[in-house]
């Protein structure tokens, strides 16, 4: 008894989670145009969002583009190979690389950011003045920051796929292909599908990184230490989350 009722716990905390997150899934669609305010507050929420996260977008992509090709250049050159480095380097960027990475960077700036807000709203008691008001916390709070991450998360992504082509190909070109012959292989080995699907990755890496930081954030109780275990909370189920949407997306989506 003794030996299963961990177990048993552990199965009553995954399901009522699971539970919970959904229930906050149904009241934000329920809520998504209950008031005029919600443009405005969605649109502040996508501007703080993009503002935030493009710098470490662009140069996290980057870096990824670059560690790729410096990993991969050299081996195809050697082998008679050039003429597929911007394929290869620009195939995993863009499929990969860059929706991970951004889905990563979003859920460390604005996750842990919307848990913290969220939850010293909750331990102060301001998200009951809301509800004392008339107003939904899940309108106010909720909905704009969900709207404002499906939104923002592609859109960084599109821009980072650039940013890891680009230093895709000054690494290569150290490795010795030439920028010509890099950007000649993307531009006939790769279609606009590789593209496109990298980018669908971003909504629902959006959607996760948002609702989760949201629900942890309404879930706080325990003064500052409770806002911050809400918060590491928050990035770390946001981050299993992707990795682990991310490579059901992959086994789904065209190749």
């Amino acid at each position: 008894m003794d030996r299963a009722s961990p177990l048993v716990r552990l199965a009553d905390s995954f399901f009522r989670w699971h539970g919970e997150i959904w229930f906050l899934v149904l009241q934000t669609a329920r809520h998504l145009f209950a008031a005029r305010w919600i443009k405005s507050l969605t649109l502040e929420q996508f501007s703080l969002a993009g503002y935030a996260c493009l710098p470490i977008c662009l140069l996290t992509v980057a870096a990824g583009g670059a560690v790729l090709s410096l990993y991969t250049a050299g081996e195809l050159v050697t082998r008679g190979g050039a003429r597929l480095v911007g394929w290869l380097v620009a195939y995993t960027v863009l499929r990969e690389v860059s929706p991970v990475a951004t889905g990563l960077v979003v859920a460390a700036r604005m996750g842990s950011a919307y848990a913290a807000q969220i939850g010293s709203m909750k331990v102060t008691e301001q998200i009951d003045g809301l509800t004392a008001m008339g107003i939904s916390p899940i309108a106010f709070l909720v909905v704009p920051r969900v709207l404002a991450c499906a939104l923002v998360t592609p859109l960084l992504c599109a821009l980072s796929d650039l940013a890891g082509l680009i230093g895709g190909s000054v690494v290569a070109a150290h490795s010795g292909v030439a920028y010509g012959i890099f950007w000649r292989s993307v531009q006939d080995y790769l279609d606009f599908g590789d593209f496109f699907w990298g980018v669908i990755k971003g909504v629902p890496f959006g959607l996760i990184v948002a609702f989760v930081s949201c629900h942890c954030g309404l879930k706080t109780e325990g003064g500052a230490v409770g806002v911050g275990r809400s918060t590491t909370e928050a990035v770390v189920i946001s981050f299993v989350l992707i990795y682990a949407t991310d490579y059901l997306l992959s086994t789904l989506l065209p190749r």
